[in-house]
């Protein structure tokens, strides 16, 4: 399903001067030779342990002064069974560029913020015990509180002045102050029944049950000390969470250039929140003087994201299609004048996934799906021309600079690392400058495998595309087994990225050929490709994929087509179900996991209705028969091939008694099977022991159905 989803005690100066000491700098200095492009010396597979314990890098920042970047790199506490987040730095005019640790506590910090003047970092931190607001000094000195609230910090942004902060609390609406709601739940623990009572879905949500509180936006000035007053329910007026749930961040609203007034979005948690997508844009002042006002209104479909331009132009993306959550997002600009709205890019045939400015609020920066990448645009609202930025890989985020714009940048044989897209580059023919390598240490003696994309004639004759990966040690001559890996969402991309959890390295390193395919329904090829599998879940996407596994065979002939099996979750675990019932012949064994067993009750047990009402038309009691059409359970009956089954107990968007259902028919049927099970964990497995054990799981089970003859 569409899941969607981003502490010191050394000042700046001290930093400097310890650069030696950190990892990354030692990692910068051999960002050239990276693991992808070293020779044949380096003939290590890259394994799911690799994958658990590479360093992740999130949430670029460029400083207001256009010479910093700040970041987040998380690095994985096998022992703890987790990962901790600190704050790294680089000077992207530096020549050879080198990163350096700016925290090192054994709490999480996140979330880097510049102050205006370029002075110091804001960023959250839950080293006082709870997660709240601090600020470094890059003049020297340690990190010090900003907020000392009673409840956690969720999100937060500066003003662009730097005498307001903007913060996001979970509180309850009915609550005067957040002692109240501090209060409020501590009482609910202390209560020696456990029953809950609702009277309004949701009641629970991806993976947590509903407490009664909203994630609300608050507002408080900043003193000469940096340090918050109180706090000022600044979306009071409007009964909703903001950010939105489970995903929602810092993007979900915005300061204006002059630091007077918020605009944020949010969806109305009424009694139809569970099948609405109406999330509107509200402006408010910044003080909280006034109650929020609507701007979007007259959109009932959903408004998000809003981005504000140096004239105080506001831009935002939006849908137009209530209920469907996998519509084209277009960059709608609001006149600072006159209110005017127009539509920027209502004749680009692409859904924009992130939105920001370039370094002088001028024109607009936007990531998009494009032909199985995730390409960077930039556009002028002026004059509606958009240029193509950077079309190869995966820009998974940005921030923009004086010359150019940093780019996280990743591939499906390149880990994240921050790269500097140089308006005027130095050299033609490398128009990216690497400025982190955060995990060259890690992958030394590692080699990736190459892959390539390809098409074929799919579904109506129309072109599809997708990828294959040789194996670790590929030799010429030889045959290997396949790993066919079906995407989720189902309106997502196997684009050319970087996947922390179905990552076709893992596979091409335990010596499977992969094929993945984006079928009808993937993103990046027009909306109407992307609308054509609402409806038609077993039909177009079941076509592509069997011709695009026989394309596939055809084109590589070291392709094994008589030792696969076919792997997914989600929309993918569906379609495990789904190719069990109507594709049996084809694969030796089958991955399912978090897949949907039965149309009718998980329309009933699943929390976002908006999603299942708009893939399958309507309620299932007023369309019963279009939740049969491509209903795995009235198949069961042609089941043979053996199945792993993996859910999450937590996962509420595919109940886990969808995961146990499936298991049951293949335990009655006697087919061979397994059930791995979470308690733990939601639609995704995240701990890093229960990664590599998920890891572990499906590997042997590949291994046992395609390792010579097929298992009596």
């Amino acid at each position: 399903m569409a899941v969607v989803s981003r502490r010191t005690r050394l000042s700046l100066a001290a930093v400097l001067s310890f650069a030696a000491m950190t990892n990354l700098g030692a990692m910068s200095r051999a960002m050239a030779a990276t693991p992808a492009t070293q020779g044949a010396a380096s003939s290590s597979a890259f394994t799911a342990e690799d994958l658990v314990q590479l360093a992740r890098l999130s949430d670029p920042r460029v400083s207001p002064d256009g010479r910093h970047v700040i970041f987040t790199l998380r690095e994985t506490d096998m022992a703890a069974n987790r990962g901790r987040t600190d704050l790294w730095l680089v000077d992207t005019a530096a020549t050879a560029p080198v990163a350096r640790r700016l925290t090192q506590h054994p709490a999480a910090d996140s979330s880097p913020r510049w102050a205006p003047d370029s002075s110091g970092v804001y960023f959250l931190s839950s080293r006082g015990g709870s997660s709240q607001v601090w600020f470094l000094s890059l003049a020297g000195g340690e990190a010090q509180p900003v907020t000392e609230l009673p409840l956690d910090v969720g999100s937060f942004e500066i003003s662009p002045r730097g005498d307001r902060i903007a913060l996001s609390l979970e509180a309850f609406a009915d609550c005067a102050d957040l002692q109240c709601s501090s209060d409020r739940l501590a009482a609910q623990q202390k209560k020696k029944s456990s029953g809950q009572s609702y009277d309004q879905l949701f009641v629970r949500h991806w993976d947590t049950w509903k407490d009664g509180t909203l994630s609300m936006l608050f507002s408080a000035a900043l003193g000469v000390d940096r340090r918050a007053g109180t706090p000022i329910n600044v979306s009071a007026s409007v009964r909703g969470n903001v950010p939105s749930k489970p995903f929602g961040g810092d993007e979900d609203y915005a300061f204006s250039p002059d630091g007077t007034r918020l605009v944020f979005s949010a969806r109305l948690a009424d009694r139809g929140e569970a099948w609405s997508t109406n999330f509107d844009l509200y402006e408010v002042p910044a003080d909280g003087s006034s109650a929020a006002r609507n701007l979007t209104a007259n959109n009932p479909a959903w408004d998000a994201q809003p981005v504000f331009l140096a004239n105080g132009d506001l831009a935002w993306l939006a849908m137009t299609r209530p209920g469907f959550e996998a519509d084209r997002f277009q960059i709608m600009l609001r006149s600072a004048t006159d209110g005017r709205v127009r539509a920027l890019t209502a004749d680009w045939d692409r859904s924009v996934s992130t939105l920001g400015t370039t370094f002088d609020g001028r024109r607009l920066l936007a990531t998009s799906d494009d032909i199985g990448q995730v390409a960077l645009f930039e556009i002028d609202p002026a004059t509606l021309r958009r240029t193509t930025r950077l079309s190869r890989g995966q820009v998974a985020a940005f921030s923009a600079t004086r010359d150019g714009v940093v780019v996280e940048w990743a591939a499906l044989d390149s880990p994240p690392d921050l790269y500097l897209l140089e308006a005027r580059p130095r050299d033609a023919t490398q128009p990216l400058r690497r400025l982190t390598a955060v995990n060259a240490n890690r992958l030394e003696g590692r080699r990736f495998s190459e892959f390539e994309q390809f098409s074929f004639k799919g579904w109506n004759e129309a072109t599809v595309y997708g990828h294959v990966m040789k194996p670790h040690g590929y030799t010429k001559g030889q045959k290997y087994p396949i790993a066919f890996i079906v995407h989720g969402g189902p309106q997502v991309s196997f684009a050319n990225q970087w996947s922390w959890r179905w990552n076709a390295q893992v596979y091409a390193g335990a010596g499977y050929g992969v094929v993945f395919i984006d079928f009808h329904g993937s993103p990046g090829y027009g909306q109407a490709f992307t609308d054509s599998i609402s409806q038609d879940w077993g039909g177009k996407p079941m076509v592509d994929l069997q011709k695009g596994f026989d394309a596939a065979l055809a084109k590589y002939d070291w392709l094994d087509g008589d030792r696969a099996c076919s792997l997914g979750a989600s929309y993918g675990g569906f379609m495990q179900n789904w190719i069990a019932g109507n594709w049996p012949d084809r694969f030796r064994c089958i991955v399912n996991h978090a897949g949907i067993f039965d149309q009718r009750s998980m329309y009933y047990g699943t929390e976002e209705l908006w999603f299942t009402e708009w893939e399958n038309g309507g309620t299932q009691f007023d369309v019963p028969q279009n939740y049969e059409k491509f209903n795995p359970v009235n198949h069961v009956a042609k089941w043979s091939v053996p199945m792993l089954v993996v859910q999450g107990e937590l996962d509420y968007r595919i109940p886990p008694e969808q995961g146990i259902a499936t298991f049951t028919a293949l335990q009655r049927k006697d087919i061979e099977s397994q059930l791995l099970l979470f308690p733990d964990e939601n639609h995704w497995v995240l701990k890093p022991q229960n990664s590599i054990q998920w890891h572990d799981t499906v590997n042997h089970w590949l291994k046992r159905w395609t390792s010579g003859e097929q298992p009596q």
